[in-house]
């Protein structure tokens, strides 16, 4: 008789063990669905501390109703190389030089884009113009 009270005490232990388990991965579950309510950060661009080009900061917002924090600021560097014209964070391949236009004096080169840095939203391909330097004639 012993034995069989026993067996149904373990059993017994054994299935609120198994629904106390169930609850708590619903409940973990829950967490989750609530945290993809926070949407996807976005960065504006990388600001020099000093300068325009070197250490800076940039800042990212996110929204949701959930979210514990929707702004954040992050450090960053601009590469002191690049062709601030087209973006800190967006580095281009370029072409070389076309011929002038003798209307209207310029030249310009075409630039692909090689690198993004930090996810910046960087346009595929770019145009650049100058001016066309001085000719230079050789006197005899």
């Amino acid at each position: 008789m012993q034995q069989q009270w026993v067996c149904v005490a373990v059993l017994g232990l054994l299935v609120v063990t198994v629904m106390l388990a169930e609850g708590g991965k619903a409940e973990k579950q829950g967490k989750k669905e609530r945290k993809s309510d926070c949407g996807e950060w976005q960065w504006s661009v990388c600001v020099a501390n000093e300068g325009d080009c070197g250490l800076g900061t940039r800042e990212g917002t996110r929204t949701g109703t959930d979210c514990k924090q929707t702004i954040k600021t992050q450090r960053c560097k601009i590469p002191c190389n690049w062709k601030k014209q087209f973006g800190g964070e967006c580095k281009y391949d370029f072409q070389a030089w076309g011929e002038c236009d003798v209307a209207t004096g310029m030249k310009n080169r075409t630039g692909v884009l090689k690198r993004a840095l930090m996810d910046a939203n960087c346009p595929n391909t770019v145009s650049a113009t100058k001016p066309c330097g001085k000719t230079k004639t050789k006197l005899q």
